[in-house]
């Protein structure tokens, strides 16, 4: 049995971002395994057949596959600043899910648009660029995406945002966001994300 929870992370993937930014936040200690996505280790494949990261490997042998599950388990364990807003429940699950279901893959087809071809490079940008600046405005109403105060939905679509704006630094610069685009320099400025970056994370 082992003695505390294992995370098999990958530190680029954005699951595995949030993931890790809500274990460390909620003070949980884990473990974290870096996996090679090229060549995942057979006893994480023994554990979670899917191949995808991130997991999380309890000392009870319970294992958690969703990065927001992740969380959540995080979350309900220690949650200080109060991330998990029970008034905002539904906005926060409709904005995580329009990210998870609608952006990421319209991210997939702007990032690797060579693997794309029915659509032009600037066609799948443009098309990915519909929740950026959905969020761009909501952020002219609060400091972060449904309130004053950071939440959950915040640090659940953050790596994707990230993940987007990077794809094209320079274009990403270049539009007219300022508010997601203070809103992003913020929390990639953050202790939490820079401690879940390090290549050695504590």
């Amino acid at each position: 049995m082992i003695s505390q929870p294992i995370l098999y992370s990958f530190r680029r993937c954005p699951y595995a971002i949030r993931a890790r930014m809500a274990l460390l936040y909620s003070e949980q200690p884990a473990e974290i395994v870096e996996v090679d996505l090229k060549n995942i280790p057979q006893e994480m494949l023994n554990l979670s057949p899917k191949g995808t990261v991130p997991v999380l490997v309890l000392p009870d042998n319970q294992i958690i596959e969703e990065s927001l599950y992740i969380m959540m388990w995080a979350l309900l364990r220690n949650d200080p600043d109060s991330w998990i807003n029970k008034e905002l429940t539904q906005l926060s699950n409709q904005l995580i899910s329009e990210n998870d279901h609608n952006f990421k893959p319209d991210l997939d087809h702007y990032k690797y648009a060579d693997r794309f071809p029915e659509l032009t490079l600037e066609e799948h940008q443009i098309k990915a660029s519909q929740f950026p600046r959905k969020l761009d405005h909501l952020l002219s109403k609060n400091r972060y995406l449904l309130s004053e105060k950071l939440t959950i939905t915040d640090i659940a679509i953050l790596p994707f945002i990230r993940q987007f704006a990077f794809v094209d630094k320079n274009w990403f610069d270049k539009q007219d966001w300022k508010f997601l685009k203070k809103w992003l320099e913020n929390l990639l400025a953050s202790d939490l994300f820079i401690e879940v970056m390090k290549k050695n994370p504590k």
